[in-house]
């Protein structure tokens, strides 16, 4: 005979928990895309999906293409630390995608920044975070 299952209470949190994160994840980004727009770089995509990945935010200065991760948490240091060292690779084959389909392809002009975003909502922004 079929039943439904009531969640735990603790099923319940961490639902309540993961909508919070979605949505102060989301509110990271946007504080984010303010930052760069408000410095002249416009926002051209948001959450774009690759096949291996997605990217944040995309902006553009000139000829130039930024690509951003954004990492919110308590502080900006907890923030840095989540991100990974197969998280990097996923972003740099995620970028690599998305200049496929750029006039210059390899050859454009990129950065890659991390934007770290601390539970006051203060952006702090390491340009070419990747950079060997």
């Amino acid at each position: 005979m079929p039943f439904d299952v009531a969640s735990s209470p603790s099923d319940r949190s961490r639902s309540a928990r993961g909508r919070a994160n979605y949505h102060a994840g989301h509110a990271a980004e946007e504080a984010v895309a303010r930052f760069y727009e408000d410095r002249g770089i416009p926002i051209c995509a948001r959450n774009w999906c690759g096949s291996g990945g997605e990217i944040d935010l995309i902006g553009r200065r000139g000829d130039e293409v930024i690509f951003v991760e954004v990492k919110f948490s308590r502080s900006h240091d907890l923030a840095a630390s989540h991100v990974s060292p197969a998280q990097v690779a996923r972003i740099f084959a995620t970028v690599d995608e998305y200049l496929a389909g750029e006039p210059k392809g390899l050859l454009t002009d990129v950065r890659i920044d991390l934007a770290l975003v601390d539970r006051l909502g203060r952006v702090e922004l390491i340009e070419n975070a990747f950079a060997g």
